[in-house]
């Protein structure tokens, strides 16, 4: 068993496909399907099951994938090391960010840390902050990027400047004043999991109220759409300033600041760890801002 060989395993398994996999690593679908077949020779098992021009795990592929990323992951973090020590800022840094941050505040800063150290690629991946969490507790990221809250022993968070929230609210449509007025509201939410679907939950729970389903008029996968849906009439929502600062400067929306504190965002980390060179000048880059 050799490192290409679960490298292109992973593959196949994430993407349910041999052709897909292949060209995701730019390998022949020929040198994929060997590498498949030296693993199950290897094992004595059937790692996967071929249904038609797809492919699925079987019950020992669903056991072994993780354990094949632990391995995986554990390789990248040694390499990184052994570049710490031979002091050249190079390979690659794995960031999961939720999508606030992925997709209006964390850009600008790749940019600047991509030109201070263009040896290093760096790979990220837009997740809400629940799943970006488990990305670093699981070894597939080295770093999370998030808006919201994180309680787990196992992850160290640094606080970062943040943003403020919004209520973000279609035209004409009237400011809530009283927890009477907020009842009466439909909201456009994101998915369970999302930071900014926690923080309506917590500001409703505030005035004694719950976000429940009889109020929540939309769920939607990203902050674009939840922002094109109060666009249109949906319903209120609660939002980032960078999510909605231009729909509110043309007057698409209307942005009402109803005083809450301002959100930190927080860098996730594994404790048990060491931090790679690479990860602590990110970290201080972040800091800085």
């Amino acid at each position: 068993m050799t490192l290409e060989q679960l490298r292109i395993f992973v593959a196949v398994a994430e993407r349910e496909h041999l052709t897909r996999a292949a060209q995701s690593l730019y390998l022949t679908q020929s040198a994929v399907s060997a590498a498949v077949s030296a693993l199950e020779q290897g094992f004595g098992v059937k790692l996967f099951d071929r249904i038609g021009r797809g492919i699925v795990l079987t019950e020992a592929g669903r056991l072994f994938l993780p354990e094949a990323r632990a391995v995986l992951a554990r390789a990248h973090e040694a390499e990184a090391l052994v570049r710490d020590v031979a002091g050249a800022l190079r390979g690659s840094l794995r960031i999961c960010a939720s999508q606030t941050v992925g997709n209006f505040w964390l850009p600008p800063r790749l940019a600047r840390f991509q030109a201070a150290f263009p040896g290093l690629v760096l790979h990220v991946e837009h997740l809400n902050t629940e799943l970006a969490a488990v990305k670093v507790l699981s070894h597939e990221a080295d770093i999370a990027v998030v808006e919201g809250a994180v309680d787990d022993a196992r992850l160290s968070a640094t606080r970062l400047n943040g943003d403020r929230m919004l209520l973000v609210l279609p035209n004409g449509a009237p400011t809530p004043q009283t927890p009477a007025d907020w009842a009466m509201l439909k909201f456009v939410v994101r998915e369970p999991g999302s930071g900014t679907r926690a923080l309506l939950a917590e500001h409703l729970a505030g005035l004694g109220l719950r976000l429940e389903a009889h109020n929540i008029a939309l769920e939607l996968p990203s902050n674009e759409a939840v922002r094109g849906a109060v666009e249109a009439g949906a319903g209120a929502s609660l939002l980032s300033e960078l999510v909605t600062h231009r729909a509110i400067r043309t007057g698409d929306v209307q942005g009402i600041d109803i005083g809450l504190d301002p959100r930190p965002f927080h860098a996730l980390r594994l404790k048990e760890r060491a931090g790679t060179r690479a990860e602590t000048e990110f970290l201080s880059l972040l800091c800085a801002e």
